[in-house]
């Protein structure tokens, strides 16, 4: 007892995080929101770190705070326990696997042997298309980049109708998602300082749906001042139409396969409150038209002003082209094949097969998202530009070029016109790249050779986190795998400390690691790195592909 009060004195005076005794069940941090137990773990590399999962950094988001705004936790009493990691958001999930509405926590990891408050901080905001995954540490180890200098951030955030119910009411405004990341970034501010971290450097990282949050933090006034660089991976807002002000027609969605009534919007809301987390989650195959399409459904709203704080007042391409954003150095990346492996779900199936041949004008919109406004017309020339208008079939060049339509109609384009929009209104630097790195492992392996067959979305995150809940830990060696480790953290922790990825005397990189330049994109020279077994520097990404988009769905960059 003597020995818990002392220390609970000695955190409080000091403010930093320290190995309390041998025998200890795990370290103790004091920060000024309230003293934390958390637990040890191993790099990669065989360092030992600091590990505090689970701290709610918001109020359960049930109840009355269900379709909420998040409320924070500003103060806690007595030792968090932050041994273990919190349940994933509300999904559809394995049996058995850690799930609950009371999802709202952060996690943090840091080195044990840091002794001043200054190392850069990585905030990770997990993909999952707004309706799966999470920061867990199975789905966001950190034993990769803790062999750098840098305290990592992972965090959950309320995901499906959960968090994203956009009515375009008072009630049901929309972004509570993103406002839960919000405040996961102030929490951030007000903390990170006794876990060794740097609060006046922070870089906010997201893959797909975090991708896309990455760039939306930047144009969002909630988000102001609470990061200073910016990594985006296979994921853009800025699509082929303007952000809506509400999303009724996925709330209609929620409400017909919840059995809520749909005409009336307030008894809507009302009904949904009343279902169960397990109920609203378990929905999820209702939203899909075709197969699993559309693979994106939910997406920023740009929020009517019911006198509440707004995460989107504006919407996102015309709040960039005005300059009005929290602009910071910024990494726009994207996998070489992204979404390839859609096009086999379909060739695969000879129903979906013979429908999207026989329906192309009405399934293509729903497939390749495209917005209603002239949709045959412009699902006709995609046919052309990508399949020559032949008759869809199970053979190469149909599943190359249905590969490459649903790669670039969901995320490729999005991302090209992303970093087109921010190179030509940032005054920071804008550093394109193109992963094409195929590994020994994958997020598409081929069912016959269970080997991979190109480059799939989220293949990037392979090098960054151990995936444990897929994916072996690469261990150290003189693989290709393990060089791609160290490359792709070295470069992240590069552009942490200093905005800048290239290698510097800062880089902390192994000794047979490659020197590499990566000069910045400019509305001139389109340069983008190609990260394979060697960097290369290219020009003008996919864009001979790109240009069909941009005649269909032409914008004033």
């Amino acid at each position: 007892m003597y020995r818990g009060i002392l220390l609970l004195y000695v955190c409080s005076v000091v403010g930093y995080s320290e190995n309390v005794t041998a025998s200890a069940p795990g370290p103790v941090t004091c920060a000024p929101s309230g003293t934390f137990r958390g637990s040890w773990m191993s790099s990669r590399r065989g360092r030992q770190f600091q590990a505090y999962r689970g701290i709610r950094y918001a109020e359960p988001p049930v109840g009355e705070l269900r379709f909420q705004p998040p409320k924070p936790v500003l103060q806690y009493e007595g030792t968090v326990d932050a041994s273990a990691d919190g349940p994933a958001c509300p999904q559809p999930t394995r049996e058995g696997y850690p799930v609950s509405e009371d999802c709202l926590t952060i996690n943090v990891y840091t080195p044990s042997n840091n002794s001043s408050p200054s190392l850069p901080v990585i905030f990770f905001i997990h993909p999952g298309g707004f309706y799966s995954m999470s920061g867990r540490s199975d789905l966001a180890g950190p034993h990769y980049l803790l062999d750098k200098d840098v305290v990592l951030v992972t965090i959950n955030y309320r995901i499906g109708s959960l968090g994203f119910l956009a009515m375009g009411t008072v009630y049901a405004p929309g972004n509570n998602g993103y406002k839960d990341q919000v405040v996961a970034l102030r929490w951030v501010q007000r903390n990170i300082a006794a876990f060794g971290g740097d609060p006046n450097l922070v870089t906010i990282a997201g893959c797909s749906a975090g991708s896309l949050s990455v760039l939306l933090h930047m144009i969002s006034p909630m988000s102001k001042g609470l990061f200073h660089r910016g990594i985006s991976l296979s994921g853009s807002p800025l699509a082929k139409v303007p952000s809506p002000p509400d999303r009724m027609d996925l709330a209609i969605k929620q409400a017909k396969v919840s059995n809520c009534p749909t005409d009336d919007k307030q008894q809507l809301y009302n009904c949904l409150k009343t279902k169960t987390w397990k109920e609203l989650a378990g929905s999820l195959l209702g939203f899909f038209d075709f197969g699993y399409d559309p693979l994106s459904l939910w997406r920023p709203v740009v929020e009517p002003d019911f006198g509440q704080e707004r995460f989107l007042p504006l919407e996102p391409m015309e709040a960039i082209r005005q300059g009005k954003m929290h602009a910071v150095p910024y990494i726009i990346s994207m996998t070489k094949d992204e979404f390839f492996w859609k096009a086999f779900t379909i060739l695969r199936n000879n129903t979906l097969l013979q429908t999207m041949d026989t329906e192309w004008d009405r399934i293509a919109p729903i497939s390749f998202i495209l917005p209603k406004d002239n949709s045959t017309a412009k699902a006709q020339r995609l046919r052309s530009a990508y399949l020559n208008d032949k008759k869809l079939s199970n053979d190469s060049f149909i599943a190359d070029g249905l590969g490459k339509l649903y790669g670039d109609a969901i995320t490729a384009f999005p991302v090209h016109r992303m970093a087109n929009m921010m190179c030509r209104h940032s005054p920071q630097p804008v550093y394109y790249s193109e992963f094409s790195y195929q590994g020994n492992n994958s997020h598409y392996l081929d069912p016959n050779t269970k080997k991979p067959v190109a480059v799939a979305h989220h293949d990037d995150l392979i090098y960054v986190f151990s995936l444990s809940y897929r994916f072996p830990t690469i261990e150290v060696s003189d693989s290709e795998d393990s060089k791609m480790v160290d490359k792709m953290t070295t470069m992240w922790y590069n552009f942490a400390k200093t905005g800048i990825p290239n290698p510097s005397a800062e880089s902390q990189e192994p000794k047979d690691s490659d020197s590499f330049t990566w000069p910045v994109m400019t509305p001139s020279k389109r340069v983008y790195l190609r990260i394979d077994k060697q960097f290369s520097v290219h020009e003008n990404l996919f864009e001979d592909r790109f240009k069909v988009w941009e005649e269909l769905y032409p914008i004033p960059y």
